[in-house]
């Protein structure tokens, strides 16, 4: 056996099950085995290996037990003369196992092998190539100076800028999204340290690596595309302290006393500053656009109540009290913010008709609460109504200048403005369109651009895959979607390489998967278009059943002297009251099955089964009634569901 390729997996199917239709096509000429680790996934990722690639060595962790341990499973039951570590959230080219078995057999001082990293978009990766994080490279990044210099040798020794990227050099530290390493150097220096749970370990066996007298290559003339960011989200509080603590591990291990003592020390200066900075990052995030509405709102109802009062009101002398502004204004404005909220108006994307609606439903409530209210409280209805009318406009206007300045998560109409170009055969083009309108995603244009002649006579063809460049200019086409049943992922790679300049989104349609795959950047961490069974875990869906739970548990606790009498299990009834009441639980959900496939939902009483009575209804029909309940939810389906299933709210 020349190679053992291993994949550590976690709640990845579809990025899993497209990285194992390329290492497939990339085994042919090598002899290769492959293990897929799955540490208790939850998404049917067991279910696809086992269903799709029947030659993977599975093995099923029943629980997350980290990507050292991990991978060790598999390296100790492996045959292989060198070890692959891989991760799911990457495509390797067809000729790539034979590129980096050549190059080790001839380079037998080489341990390990990485190798040009490139991201969804085309752009190369840095961390295709490192050097050792010593206190004064950790200094360096820590602080930005390697960002600043990327390619100076003093400064930019963490990611290795000074050397070119397009030639084989010797490095430091390899990624352990793709690790090539001889097994015989694993033999003398050991396996991957199971102290770090994630991040680091990469770093920690490269350095063992040339420690045990070997070297570490970076070896360009083969890519992979590294979807970075989807197994993790690097821009978390959580990966911060994660992360550099797993650095700190790595400098005790490795470093003189004092030195680890002065990397400690940066590290956990690091650590509270990158965490700090990531906590007001998010504060300031989740704020600025309700402050800004709030502020904008404030402003314009100043301005008219100043109008109203000395040119209508009170024309021969007098004023409003300032409570007006200092309490019924800004109640006036949570009101309106509270009710476009809960209308999905803060959604995106941006929906005018949600704004309007909430703002509609909270002038409503406004003026019924103004009219309970005692003779001496209630300044002015003209005031609301004309409040009101500002309150549209100001948001009007703001959403559409948003939009217009091109701030894309403002798009008013962003399904629309995507022009989607299609490559793959005919067949291809035809399931991919297919696929689309099943996920929702509605395009002003799709084109079907040819992988081979013999398709060029379709009613949708736009040209053949040679002419893309041509073709993304004079159609303006944002996106392009390969079907990797028709393209290698060679040919998928160099296209995107030669258009990475090209404004495009790029994704790629696995050969018979109901995913589409692609991903922009670190903070998006991955697009993805797959038929959506998701519709019960959008925010707007999940504001809405948290709304009906609260809703429902107050009427049923107001009714629960008569409901009891109905009751079958009369004690679990009132627990069951106030556990939703309080969000421990949902009225309506999956009740106790897996449903792993399924968006995750909170422990519930009923059950879609329980609207259907005196049926006996197989395992497969409560699972479709989870899946139908899951995709089309609404909140009438609850109401439906808990009205039926009354006597039995005890469960």
């Amino acid at each position: 056996m020349k190679l053992s390729v291993i994949i550590v997996n976690y709640n990845v199917q579809h990025f899993l099950e497209q990285c194992l239709h390329s290492v497939r096509k990339a085994a042919k000429n090598v002899s290769t085995e492959i293990f897929v680790v799955d540490n208790n996934s939850v998404d049917g990722s067991v279910e696809m290996v086992k269903t799709k690639f029947p030659e993977v060595v599975l093995i099923e962790n029943k629980k997350n037990t980290g990507f050292s341990y991990a991978n060790n499973q598999a390296i100790k039951l492996s045959k292989g003369e060198y070890v692959l570590l891989l991760n799911p959230d990457t495509v390797v080219e067809e000729d790539t196992f034979e590129k980096v078995v050549a190059f080790m057999d001839t380079h037998p001082d080489a341990g390990g092998l990485g190798v040009k990293m490139l991201d969804g978009k085309g752009n190369f990766l840095p961390e295709s190539k490192r050097g050792l994080p010593t206190p004064s490279v950790a200094f360096y990044k820590i602080f930005g100076l390697s960002k600043l210099f990327p390619k100076s040798k003093t400064f930019g020794k963490y990611h290795l800028g000074f050397l070119d990227k397009d030639k084989t050099h010797e490095v430091e530290i390899l990624s352990g999204a793709f690790m090539l390493m001889r097994k015989a150097a694993l033999d003398k220096v050991g396996l991957l340290d199971e102290t770090f749970f994630m991040y680091g370990e990469d770093i920690d066996l490269s350095y063992r690596i040339i420690l045990g007298g070997y070297k570490n290559y970076y070896f360009p003339e083969t890519r992979i595309i590294h979807y970075k960011g989807e197994s993790t989200k690097k821009s978390s509080v959580n990966y911060v302290f994660v992360f550099y603590r797993a650095m700190v591990i790595f400098a005790e291990k490795h470093f003189s006393q004092n030195n680890a003592k002065l990397f400690s020390f940066l590290i956990n200066l690091a650590i509270y500053l990158r965490a700090g900075a990531a906590i007001a990052a998010r504060f300031l995030r989740s704020i600025a656009l309700p402050a800004f509405d709030f502020g904008v709102i404030m402003i314009g109802l100043v301005f008219i109540k100043e109008y109203y009062e000395k040119n209508i009101k009170f024309i021969e002398g007098g004023s409003y009290s300032q409570a007006i502004i200092a309490i019924a204004f800004p109640a006036y404005i949570l009101i309106w913010m509270f009710t476009v909220y809960l209308s999905g108006g803060y959604d995106k994307p941006v929906r005018l008709f949600r704004i309007l609606r909430g703002i509609l439903v909270g002038t409503g409530i406004i003026l019924i609460g103004y009219s309970l209210l005692p003779e001496d409280y209630r300044f002015s209805r003209a005031l609301i109504l004309l409040g009101m009318g500002w309150v549209m406009i100001a948001y009007i206007i703001s959403r559409l200048t948003f939009h217009l300045a091109g701030f894309k998560s403002f798009n008013l109409n962003p399904d629309k403005s995507k022009r989607i170009a299609i490559i793959g055969t005919k067949d291809e083009y035809e399931r991919v369109s297919n696929l689309l309108k099943q996920t929702n995603i509605n395009s002003s244009f799709s084109g079907f651009v040819s992988a081979g002649q013999q398709d060029g006579h379709h009613e949708n063809c736009i040209g053949q895959i040679d002419q893309i460049e041509e073709i993304i200019e004079i159609y303006k086409i944002n996106e392009v979607i390969f079907c990797s049943r028709d393209i290698s992922s060679q040919g998928i790679i160099d296209h995107m390489h030669t258009l990475v300049s090209a404004d495009v989104d790029f994704k790629i349609a696995p050969p018979e998967s109901i995913s589409i795959i692609g991903s922009n950047s670190i903070d998006t961490a991955g697009d993805l278009y797959i038929i959506d069974v998701n519709s019960i875990s959008k925010p707007k869906n999940k504001r809405n059943k948290r709304l009906f739970d609260i809703l429902a548990s107050l009427l049923i606790i107001a009714f629960s002297p008569i409901l009891f009498f109905f009751q079958k299990k009369k004690g679990a009834f009132f627990v069951n009251m106030f556990t939703v009441l309080f969000g421990i639980k949902s009225w309506v959900g999956y009740g106790v099955g897996k449903n792993e496939h399924l968006p995750k939902l909170k422990p519930s009483v009923l059950t879609p089964a329980d609207a259907i009575k005196n049926i006996h209804l197989s395992p497969e029909t409560k699972d479709r009634l989870n899946l139908s309940y899951s995709k089309d939810y609404k909140v009438e389906n609850d109401l439906n569901i808990v009205w039926k299933g009354l006597s039995d709210l005890g469960n």
